[in-house]
């Protein structure tokens, strides 16, 4: 396994993750910014407030995106699977 393949090995694995990551985090970024620009409108400082509204943001994210979320780490992790005959060289 040369310095080179294992270096394209870990970009390609911080690059799924992100991949993946992205629809979860841009949603709950949005979700937290709604919360905050309401909570300043209306000067209710409560810290709890944006918890309900994000964990609902994540689980109608997983609803839509989960089936392409693992389908895309699934294929990656085969691919590195199948791969592991070549690298042994």
């Amino acid at each position: 396994m040369t310095p080179e393949s294992v270096m394209t090995l870990g970009r390609d694995a911080m690059e799924i993750t992100l991949l993946i990551a992205a629809p979860i985090l841009l949603v709950v970024l949005a979700i937290g910014l709604a919360v905050s620009i309401f909570q300043a409108a209306t000067q209710i400082n409560e810290a709890t407030l944006s918890f309900i509204p994000k964990l609902v943001g994540v689980f109608a994210t997983l609803m839509f995106a989960g089936q392409w979320m693992l389908t895309t780490m699934v294929d990656y992790m085969h691919l590195v699977i199948t791969s592991i005959p070549n690298m042994a060289n």
